[in-house]
């Protein structure tokens, strides 16, 4: 890996000397766009709309319009900004892990200590992770200011930046602002659905299928050219459902149950109460696995709300 920034990481008086790289990379087959007539390569070339010249990156400054007037800003310009000189990753406050909301979350960063002794990296890894806290930093990328969400991943500390809140789009559906009455039947057959589901996350099952089908197509390509037949390569297409909207959800919902347990080779219909199987959704219930504590399993839990709701209605 390349290093991207390196500086310090402070909270109060403490200062961790730190390495950032990316944490992601992405796997896409690389393509480029050609003229369909010759195959010819596309080239996008950077023109002053003035001369007509190629300029070169290196000439190239930026510029604010206020639709009457341009302020032109060069590189130094931009540098001598104070938060551009700034070299540190500095800890604002921390928060309950809980509550950073998904939906914020943007490009993930590795911290490597950066100095001879990583004792301070090591004691605010352990804190984070013995206080269940992950910290709030502020910081300077790429001519941004960037808020980011310190966490641990292993032994690892990750830095995760965050969209900032005018940056997320408030949902505006009015469909959901009508009422709407589910059932305790509709809640314990959806309930079972989701049971039926039900595993421990490994990311590693999952793979590109996309990826993988362009690379066979490339693969195919380059031994037989434009004689390549698709239907011979990927097999004949399959008609598919695509579906519609649900008339039926009871229909739906138990037809839905049925399926997935003769998938999975087990018996017994729709109003049959699922096999218990024990959540591993969380770090806490894994440690009382092995701790030999009881803990309730995800269908004692989604089978409890349903009650309830009904209660309620």
């Amino acid at each position: 890996m390349r290093t991207i920034w390196k500086g310090a990481l402070t909270f109060g008086l403490v200062n961790v000397p730190v390495k950032v790289y990316s944490a992601t990379e992405d796997h896409d087959v690389p393509l480029h766009q050609v003229h369909a007539a010759d195959g010819g390569r596309i080239r996008y070339q950077r023109i002053c709309e003035l001369d007509g010249e190629v300029v070169p990156y290196a000439d190239i400054d930026k510029a604010y319009d206020d639709g009457e007037r341009t302020v032109v800003l060069t590189a130094d310009d931009i540098a001598s900004l104070p938060a551009e000189r700034s070299r540190e990753i500095e800890v604002v406050e921390f928060v309950p892990s809980d509550q950073i909301d998904l939906l914020t979350l943007d490009k993930a960063y590795y911290l490597e200590p950066d100095s001879s002794s990583p004792k301070a990296y090591v004691l605010l890894r352990q804190t984070l992770e013995q206080t269940e806290r992950t910290a709030i930093v502020r910081f300077s990328l790429r001519q941004k200011t960037r808020l980011a969400a310190l966490r641990v991943r292993g032994d690892v500390l990750v830095l995760q930046t965050l969209l900032w809140a005018d940056e997320v789009r408030e949902p505006a559906f009015p469909a959901l602002d009508e009422p709407m009455k589910i059932s305790a039947k509709e809640l314990e057959l959806s309930a079972s659905l989701v049971d039926s589901f039900s595993a421990d996350f490994d990311p590693d099952q999952f793979v590109d299928e996309y990826q993988q089908e362009l690379r066979t197509l490339i693969d195919a390509k380059l031994e037989k050219g434009d004689a390549l037949d698709t239907a011979e390569t990927f097999g004949e297409e399959q008609p598919t459902d695509a579906g519609g909207e649900v008339i039926d959800l009871m229909a739906a919902l138990t037809a839905s149950v049925e399926r997935s347990r003769a998938a999975r080779g087990e018996s017994g219909g729709a109003d049959e109460k699922p096999a218990k199987k024990a959540s591993g959704s969380s770090s806490k219930t894994t440690g009382a696995k092995r701790t030999g504590a009881k803990t309730k399993t995800a269908k004692d839990a989604k089978s409890a709300k349903p009650a309830k709701e009904t209660k309620a209605s």
